[in-house]
């Protein structure tokens, strides 16, 4: 195992998470409230507090790249952080026999350097690592995000009707203004919240031979657990934040989020009714009701959202590793609902540049890969999908 980690973290910015989630909400909160976009248990220690996952082909096809951001700016010494990886013949398989996984696990000593192995045995000679502070390449418009959720969420407080599958009813006039909100900072041109941000890393290149005995289509998620017990998961950007009671009361939408963390792709099916209700609501974002990804207009209203509910609840970064061309997330799962997808012959996953957050909820709103817009398309670093360990280092 070849690995690169930095025996001394830089200290923390002053912004913490805490902070994000304040502003993001439109102010500042008591310490001890929930930030509503992840559950306290997360929160409360922000070296097990994942940020994002990412999951691409190498350009050279012989290799699987992963990285994983952690909030907190050291790593935890009792804790383990995995990467776990199915590897299939088929998109979506996942019941027995038709799956072969594998797990590289990672835990840190007491100079915080890393020792990651692979759990089906395989040589580490398999991976390299790097493991340190790098700036976050996650970049998003949480302002305006939040500006356009709050607007959404006054109009349904003030009688907007929905449809009988629960998706609002919004006017042109008003859905044009929502959407003009999310393209805008404080009514001004839009901004990344997180700017400069930054995040310790791991970040895995390991070769496809020791992962992919299953088949090329490898199914990737990420956790952190502590003394046995799963403390965050996370798999595609915002399905485990955005899509599990963002309307309710913080202590429904936290207990959602800790069983759900607690959960894994195979036994969360209990969330898939609180997904759909979700996506009822961002069907409603353009002002068309129905045009969702994979939403069922013909089916009875219950299960309108059935189908992508359940296709997110296996919250899994699926990666077509016979591919080296990585551009486009969800490239996976379109090319398995549209065969005529144009990117059919995409790696999908994740990489470093792509513009997550836009493509996820254009899916939502409008069953495209455009058409939401958060008016923020890369990061202000500059990142490498091809040059380990990917992300920019740190900015002063």
């Amino acid at each position: 195992m070849k690995t690169l980690c930095p025996p001394i973290l830089r200290p923390a910015l002053s912004i913490t998470l805490a902070l994000i989630a304040a502003l993001a909400a439109g102010g500042l909160c008591a310490a001890h409230a929930s930030d509503h976009l992840d559950s306290p248990q997360v929160i409360a220690d922000p070296r097990l507090d994942i940020g994002d996952l990412y999951a691409w082909t190498a350009a050279n096809g012989r290799q699987l790249n992963l990285a994983m951001t952690i909030v907190g700016h050291s790593f935890s010494r009792d804790a383990e952080y995995a990467f776990h990886i199915d590897s299939a013949r088929r998109f979506g398989a996942m019941v027995a026999g038709s799956t072969t996984g594998t797990s590289i696990v990672c835990r840190f000593g007491p100079a915080q350097q890393a020792s990651c192995r692979l759990a089906n045995g395989a040589d580490n000679d398999h991976l390299q690592v790097f493991a340190g502070p790098r700036d976050d390449p996650f970049f998003n418009n949480v302002k305006g995000s939040r500006d356009a959720f709050n607007y959404a969420a006054a109009l349904l407080r003030n009688g907007t009707p929905r449809d009988a599958a629960g998706c609002p009813q919004f006017s042109a006039v008003q859905a044009g203004e929502l959407l003009q909100r999310w393209r805008h900072t404080a009514g001004g041109p839009a901004q990344n919240f997180l700017a400069g941000w930054t995040s310790s890393a791991i970040v895995v290149t390991v070769d496809l031979e020791a992962v992919n005995q299953g088949g090329p289509l490898l199914a990737v998620w990420a956790d952190t657990s502590l003394h046995g017990r799963r403390i965050d998961r996370a798999g595609r950007p915002l399905t485990g934040n955005a899509l599990l009671a963002p309307l309710e009361a913080d202590d429904i939408s936290d207990a959602l989020k800790l069983k759900y963390n607690e959960a894994t792709p195979a036994t969360a099916a209990e969330f898939i009714s609180h997904i759909a209700q979700s996506l009822a609501l961002y069907d409603g974002y353009d002002g068309e009701c129905g045009n969702q990804l994979l939403a069922d207009t013909r089916a009875a209203p219950t299960g309108r959202y059935t189908a992508l509910a359940t296709l997110l609840a296996d919250d899994r970064l699926w990666v077509n590793s016979a591919s080296t061309t990585c551009t486009q997330l969800f490239a996976v799962e379109l090319a398995a609902i549209r065969p005529a997808s144009p990117h059919g012959g995409d790696c999908g996953g994740r990489a470093l540049d792509y513009d997550a957050v836009n493509v996820y909820r254009s899916l939502l709103a409008a069953g495209a890969n455009t058409g939401i817009d958060d008016g923020v398309h890369a990061d202000d670093s500059a990142h490498s999908n091809t040059v380990f360990p990917f992300m920019a280092a740190p900015q002063p």
